[in-house]
C-alpha cells in the first residue's frame, strides 16, 4: 500500500518507504512509480497507459516526500520550478557527531563518480563539479544522535550525505559516506520531511509534508 500524502488533478505526492525505488531500473525491482500508476488505474478507472511524471527522485535508501506529475503541463511547470530553485525542500537528519556549529550553510563543489556511484566533495571548483549547498539546523539532540533539518538549495547527487560527511557527520546507516555501522533495514536516517512550492496550474501556496518516519532511533524526536 503507498500511503498518498497529496493528490488533485495535476500533482500526487507520496509517503515514499526507505526500500523502494522512485523509478525502475535495470534491476528489475518493484517501483514506486509503478504502484503510482496502478493506484491511479485503480481509483479513476483509467484504462490504458496512466500518465505518470517524476519530479524528482529520493536515493533508494532514503524516504519521505516525493512527488509526481499527473500531466505533461504539469511535469514541465513543476520541472522549471525545481530547477529555478522556487521550491522550498526541508530534510531530516540523524547523525552520531555534533555538527561544528549549531545552525550553518554549507557550500561545496560536487562530483559524481559514476563507476562507483559515489559523489566527491571539494572546497574548490574542479572539472566536472558542480556548485552546491544547504542550511543545517541542529533541531534535536539523544544521549547519542543529533536530528539535523537540511534545507537544501540545490539537487545534486547525494548532495546532503556528501556534504554532511566533509563536516564530520555521516548520516546514520550510511556506510558508504562513512557511517560506522549500517542500520538494519538498509535504510539511512536521511527523511524528506517536506516540499513547499507554489502550485503549477493553481498558482497557491502548496505545502507537502511527510509524518515522522517510525523505528526505534526517530522514537526520540517525535516531537519535532
Amino acid at each position: 500500500m503507498i500511503e498518498i500524502l497529496y493528490e488533485d488533478n495535476h500533482l500526487i505526492a507520496v509517503n515514499k518507504r526507505p526500500s523502494d525505488l522512485s523509478q525502475g531500473d535495470n534491476t528489475g525491482d518493484p517501483s514506486l512509480d509503478t504502484e503510482v500508476r496502478k493506484y491511479i488505474a485503480a481509483k479513476y478507472n483509467k484504462p490504458g497507459d496512466v500518465f505518470l511524471g517524476l519530479v524528482h527522485r529520493l536515493d533508494r535508501p532514503v524516504g519521505g516526500v516525493i512527488l509526481f506529475a499527473r500531466t505533461s503541463k504539469a511535469l514541465a511547470r513543476m520541472n522549471e520550478i525545481f530547477r529555478s530553485r522556487e521550491v522550498k525542500k526541508t530534510y531530516l537528519a540523524i547523525v552520531g557527531e555534533r555538527p561544528p556549529d549549531v545552525e550553518g550553510e554549507l557550500t561545496h563543489y560536487l562530483k559524481k563518480n559514476e563507476a562507483r556511484n559515489k559523489t566527491y566533495v571539494y572546497d574548490q571548483e574542479v572539472k566536472g563539479s558542480k556548485k552546491a549547498s544547504l542550511s543545517y539546523r541542529i533541531a534535536g539532540r539523544s544521549d547519542r544522535f543529533y536530528l539535523l533539518e537540511v534545507e537544501l538549495h540545490s539537487g545534486r547527487h547525494h548532495q546532503i550525505r556528501a556534504q554532511l560527511a566533509t563536516i564530520g557527520c555521516p548520516v546514520k546507516g550510511d556506510l558508504k559516506y562513512g557511517y560506522p555501522r549500517s542500520n538494519d533495514d538498509g535504510s539511512i536516517c536521511l527523511f524528506a520531511r517536506s516540499l513547499e512550492f507554489i502550485h503549477p496550474v493553481k498558482k497557491e501556496k502548496i505545502v507537502i509534508q511527510a509524518p515522522m518516519p517510525e523505528g526505534d532511533v526517530w522514537k526520540f524526536f517525535r516531537d519535532i
